[in-house]
């Protein structure tokens, strides 16, 4: 759990999370980080990172933000700050509409990246309040070893450029999640006669869509422990998503974690979160975080937001 140093929000949300998961106080780590500002520069950036590498125990192998200011570090390009902990500031990982460096760590059976690629996957808790936070992390506490029943809503929308994940979207409806009481709800609305949206569902475990901005999330039910995320340009880049809906709005609605880019990435499919990768490792046992990240190839320029050890399903 990493925090901030003087910010009141970042310490008591640390704090908050300290207790209801039992993180060590050894893994509790403060940083010197200026949270006035949406981003910082990669200099600054290199300070922190050493500054928090130097302390880190050995055994951790992934971090929580606990912060929402700064979500990105820029340099020649902005990386998201989940990402530049992960790989360090390197304008390999961003540069807009370019093909950026791979990950490792995706679609990985790994369970400890520290150990087997050394990155660290971090996750930003996301959340304005501590109020926000805590019911975030109650859902994240609630999912575990839940084995929720629930749908996954996969839609191709009528925004063609927002929707180029829909052939990964039809065929994991097609094989379905594996488990009983799970199911995949594909929708095609690439004609644009129908809707591009899910609303007043009270199953939801999973949504995943193509818009710039998503109407009626707050109208849906989302079970403890899911994901949801809409492929756009700057849904990471926090607070105001330059004008586009943020990923903390997923969270607000009552989604345990989301995924956004902070610069403009063009619509390169592997800068985004595969649904079948994340849908296969989650209810194979692995934690949010985990999965989140073994889902997207070319996380650089990305942003994941959420509760990191939800695991509403065991090892299997």
């Amino acid at each position: 759990v990493v925090i901030a140093n003087g910010d009141a929000l970042s310490e008591s949300v640390g704090l908050a999370y300290q207790r209801a998961r039992g993180v060590p106080a050894a893994n509790v780590i403060r940083i010197d980080l200026p949270t006035a500002q949406d981003a910082i520069s990669a200099s600054e950036f290199s300070t922190v990172k050493a500054q928090l590498d130097a302390r880190l125990p050995g055994h951790v192998q992934a971090t929580l933000l606990t912060w929402t200011r700064p979500s990105r570090v820029q340099g020649s390009c902005a990386m998201g700050i989940t990402s530049a902990f992960a790989f360090g500031y390197n304008a390999a990982y961003c540069g807009g509409c370019r093909t950026t460096q791979a990950s490792p760590y995706y679609a990985s059976g790994s369970g400890r990246p520290w150990r087997d690629h050394q990155i660290r996957p971090s996750m930003m808790l996301g959340a304005a309040t501590l109020s926000a936070a805590q019911a975030l992390i109650e859902r994240g506490v609630a999912a575990d070893g839940s084995r929720p029943s629930g749908s996954g809503y996969l839609l191709r929308t009528s925004d063609a450029a927002r929707s180029v994940r829909w052939d990964d979207l039809q065929a994991l409806a097609i094989r379905g999640s594996g488990l009983p009481g799970v199911r995949m709800v594909y929708s095609d609305n690439s004609a644009g006669t129908g809707s591009n949206l899910v609303t007043d569902r009270s199953d939801v475990l999973f949504y995943f869509t193509g818009l710039a901005t998503v109407p009626g999330i707050a109208t849906n039910r989302y079970l403890p422990g899911a994901a949801a995320d809409h492929l756009t340009s700057h849904a990471g880049r926090l607070p105001d998503a330059n004008g586009q809906m943020p990923v903390t709005a997923w969270l607000d609605a009552g989604a345990t974690a989301s995924y956004g880019t902070v610069e403009e990435p063009c619509n390169h499919t592997g800068k985004f979160p595969q649904a079948s990768v994340l849908v296969r490792r989650y209810t194979a046992g692995d934690t949010l975080l985990e999965a989140y990240w073994k889902s997207v190839a070319r996380p650089g320029q990305g942003l994941f937001v959420g509760e990191p050890l939800a695991r509403p399903w065991p090892a299997r």
